[in-house]
């Protein structure tokens, strides 16, 4: 009879597995993936963010992988691929007592739990140096827990909740995104009359010009069937993405890299929207942020589109209108077929 002690690794281990073959959740990335990302940088097949997002970037590093060590290759990472990673597939998050000093998995999933309350470690890379013990100790301060930079199993179960403090004295990041469009914000990030807003509504007339807010590469560029009507998704750094709904037009697509100068796309309503506006969000590792504590003063979009109507209608438009059809699944952060389904929140 096998001892206890494997069989709980063993249970363990598959429901790791089956958890790296799912699309992160709606809200956000997960830790597990995070952790698996930073253990395929480490061994340099993974080269993009980590941002607990499993797509077909990471997918493909963990093939590699399994290739070079002789594995069975099916993108999985299970017991095998995770062994084969030495110490940086192992132990799980709260498994052990994490210090300064401390290398593996379960150091790179606490790093992006801090990440995700806007603690900044300074990386997600599985090392646990001074930065992420500075961000163990802001957080159990805030937390009202023992401030000794030390995560123990009190530390991680308040991470683990959902319900744990998040920094918001100040961004911890040095990413900032222009305004999208001129003008002022209507509805706001947050509850807006009783309904849950994840972004920030700019009520501009329809057809002006809308300019992506930061550098970064395009990741959707199409017709969303939950509510944003014709979207964009553009992919920044360090975990973040802007998404631009409702639009009546777009002039850009996957792939193509863009500066807080490129013009994307002009104003509309298409989707679930009473009126044209721009529906702008902010999101880190795929969980919407209030975009107003990353904004500049300056504005991306300076002028209305040559083409546009010479007759524009009102701008007061906002969303909730009348549900349009084939919503989808809840808000997917990967994949194009997961964008052009993904729900508009609140409605």
């Amino acid at each position: 009879m096998p001892p206890v002690g494997r069989i709980r690794w063993g249970v363990a281990a598959v429901v790791v597995a089956v958890s790296l073959l799912v699309p992160g959740h709606a809200a956000a990335g997960r830790p597990s993936v995070a952790a698996l990302q930073a253990a395929l940088k480490a061994h340099g097949l993974y080269g993009a963010e980590v941002d607990g997002v499993r797509g077909p970037v990471t997918a493909t590093a963990v093939r590699r992988f399994q290739r070079r060590r002789g594995l069975t290759v099916d993108g999985v990472a299970g017991p095998q691929t995770r062994r084969a990673l030495g110490r940086r597939g192992r132990p799980f998050l709260g498994a052990r007592t994490l210090a300064q000093g401390r290398v593996g998995w379960d150091v790179a999933a606490l790093q992006f739990l801090l990440w995700r309350r806007q603690f900044a470690p300074g990386a997600v890379d599985g090392d646990f140096g001074p930065g992420t013990g500075r961000a163990v100790l802001a957080y159990q301060r805030s937390a009202r827990l023992i401030a000794d930079a030390v995560a123990g199993p009190a530390t991680i179960r308040s991470l683990r909740r959902g319900s744990g403090p998040t920094n918001v004295a100040q961004p911890t990041s040095p990413v900032r995104f222009f305004r999208p469009v001129p003008g002022r914000i209507g509805d706001g990030f947050g509850f807006v009359g009783g309904r849950r807003h994840t972004g920030l509504d700019f009520p501009v007339a329809s057809g002006t010009s809308v300019r992506a807010a930061g550098r970064g590469v395009v990741e959707f560029a199409g017709r969303n069937t939950g509510g944003y009507g014709n979207l964009i998704v553009i992919r920044h750094r360090l975990g973040f993405s802007t998404w631009y709904a409702h639009l009546s037009r777009i002039i850009t697509g996957p792939g193509q890299p863009v500066s807080g100068s490129t013009t994307i796309g002009y104003v509309g309503s298409t989707g679930r929207s009473t009126g044209p506006h721009l529906h702008f969000e902010a999101r880190r590792f795929g969980t919407p942020i209030d975009p107003v504590r990353y904004l500049l003063t300056g504005t991306a979009a300076m002028a209305t589109s040559a083409g546009a109507q010479s007759a524009a209608r009102p701008a007061h438009g906002t969303e909730c209108g009348p549900p349009s059809h084939g919503i989808g699944e809840a808000v997917p952060p990967h994949g194009p077929r997961r964008y052009s389904r993904a729900r508009l929140a609140g409605c």
